[in-house]
């Protein structure tokens, strides 16, 4: 019996004798099977290649970013968020091993892991028995969990609060259930908001883009785009960090503004005439 993880998403199943047929987060619009077929793997693999390992950086006063060198699945950043005797795991990547496991020890641990949507569910149950810590996901997007455990608490509603200063807000769009997660005493208690790719920053960091499928470059409906926007304008933040390693160092919120209003005129017919 094996855990297989899906070598192109990075998610990882409940325990099977045979390979999955098909992934269930890749063989949909938002994602792609790779061009050369479903291929799997297992953690046990990944960690006896000795080819993989976590860089932890410390991005600002306590936030730290956590990345697998070389790149394994999406690719995607993790944050560890510190607040007050509470440590928060946002988003989730694959790879763990016991290094990873000491050097966040030495960091508090983690006391909550949050998903921003199921892209980035990766091994999230392999996270939280390592810490014994709880799962949240938004219930819109429960159909998309790949091996279900005690450790996931499904919330519904708008917002969570998570701790005091840590609030879960589900915006939809990228997903149903699509999350982004505001730290109000982040950057010097001026406010960070982590954004998963369901708000992504773009090669001109001063603007930030929304996408049903960043792959498959399908793009969000004009009405999808002003609801996300009306939801983050009654955020107070100055900074944004977004699963690729994306920041946004100073004025996100207006770079949000900005980019959303160029977004729905690009939509619309009124930015450019080609």
């Amino acid at each position: 019996m094996n855990r297989y993880i899906c070598e192109t998403c990075g998610v990882q199943y409940e325990h099977s004798t045979e390979e999955p047929k098909h992934c269930t987060i890749c063989s949909e619009e938002r994602q792609f099977v790779n061009v050369n077929g479903q291929n799997w793997t297992t953690l046990d693999k990944l960690i006896s290649s000795k080819i993989y390992k976590n860089n932890i950086n410390l991005e600002e006063n306590g936030l730290f970013s956590i990345k697998t060198s070389p790149t394994f699945g999406i690719g995607q950043t993790a944050y560890l968020i510190q607040e007050k005797d509470f440590n928060l795991l946002w988003d989730c990547i694959t790879y763990i091993d016991q290094t990873t496991i000491e050097k966040i020890e030495e960091l508090g641990g983690i006391d909550a892991i949050a998903l921003s949507h199921p892209h980035y569910y990766s091994s999230q149950v392999e996270w939280a028995e390592a810490f014994n810590a709880s799962i949240y996901i938004h219930e819109d997007d429960r159909e998309w969990i790949t091996r279900p455990s005690n450790k996931i608490i499904f919330w519904s509603g708008e917002s969570l609060t998570l701790q005091n200063g840590l609030t879960l807000h589900r915006t939809g769009g990228h997903f149903k259930g699509a999350t982004v997660l505001k730290w109000e005493n982040g950057y010097h208690q001026k406010g960070i908001l982590l954004v998963g790719d369901i708000i992504r920053v773009v090669a001109d960091r001063n603007w930030v883009t929304f996408m049903y499928s960043y792959p498959n470059f399908i793009p969000l409906p004009v009405k999808t785009v002003k609801r996300i926007l009306n939801q983050v304008e009654d955020f107070h933040f100055e900074q944004l960090y977004d699963a690729f390693h994306g920041v946004v160092k100073k004025d996100a919120k207006q770079c949000v503004h900005n980019s959303a209003i160029r977004y729905i005129d690009a939509l619309e017919g009124k930015l450019f005439n080609t």
